[in-house]
């Protein structure tokens, strides 16, 4: 089973809810953690695993011979995202937002087109205890992250147990890359006009993708009762409600998981993942 964990908007716990889900079905089999936040991966403060392999994530990008090129303009109209450009009578490529999709190249008349690797990032694999370990991160200044975030999936062992992906926050092309084909999706919310508002973005779009899903709140006693009316309305269960907490920000803080430092709250999370179950089977 694949469980995707997203939020529409960053800063409400999504990676926290993750981690502590982890942390609790690895005792009793085993489990898969695919960090796809790769602009901001920070699953391994909690889980500490020993990332022992790292693969480099590379992307093919146009380049031009120069002396070949024309300048027709062919490979212009066929880059949909603007990466090429005909200046002074010769093709000029913008490697930084060039999607790798090779077109180029194959519509070029004088074969002035060939391609190279460009990397992106890296996506790194390693035991955390008994969870299988990816992450995946983007180099510094790379804009493009979806190629990163599906090297990142293509690291998930089939058939081996839980697979849980930690998806980066909002509802853009990388957050699709990394719930797409789930079973389910957890989205955590906050119960505050913009948590609401960019909740009912992620419901959107995991309903257009046609994934079940529910809701966890977090800091539930904050706010007011928009989200729950919401949830109310469109019928979306909520899981699990957590409290706002000095002592759980403090344990989050310092890199602690809620079910090791407070072990009242390990069964709730076993209980969080057996309604999981238990909507993905009806």
């Amino acid at each position: 089973m694949k469980l995707a964990v997203a939020s529409g908007k960053g800063g409400t716990g999504k990676t926290t809810i993750a981690v502590n889900l982890a942390r609790v079905l690895a005792e009793e089999g085993p489990v898969q953690f695919i960090d796809c936040d790769v602009e901001e991966p920070n699953a391994h403060f909690f889980l500490k695993p020993s990332l022992d392999t790292e693969r480099e994530v590379s992307i093919l990008v146009p380049v031009i011979d120069r002396v070949l090129c024309n300048g027709c303009g062919e490979c212009v109209k066929a880059c949909a995202f603007n990466a090429i450009a005909v200046l002074g009578h010769k093709a000029l490529v913008f490697a930084e937002i060039c999607h790798g999709c090779g077109g180029c190249a194959r519509v070029c008349p004088t074969k002035a087109i060939t391609e190279q690797p460009n990397r992106l990032g890296v996506v790194s694999t390693g035991p955390a205890g008994n969870i299988f370990f990816v992450e995946g991160r983007i180099d510094v200044g790379t804009p493009l992250s979806v190629p990163v975030t599906k090297g990142a999936r293509r690291e998930i062992k089939e058939q081996d147990g839980i697979v849980i992906l930690d998806a980066p926050p909002g509802t853009t092309c990388p957050v699709v890359a990394a719930v797409a084909g789930c079973d389910y999706v957890l989205l955590v919310t906050e119960p505050t006009p913009f948590g609401l508002n960019d909740l009912k973005l992620a419901v959107e779009l995991v309903r257009e993708l046609d994934i079940p899903h529910g809701v966890v709140i977090n800091r539930a006693d904050i706010g007011d009762q928009g989200v729950e009316e919401f949830c109310r309305r469109e019928g979306i269960s909520i899981h699990l409600r957590i409290p706002f907490e000095r002592q759980f920000a403090e344990t989050i803080a310092h890199g602690g998981l809620l079910v090791d430092a407070f072990p009242a709250w390990r069964p709730k999370f076993q209980a969080l993942w057996h309604k999981i179950q238990e909507e993905v089977t009806v």
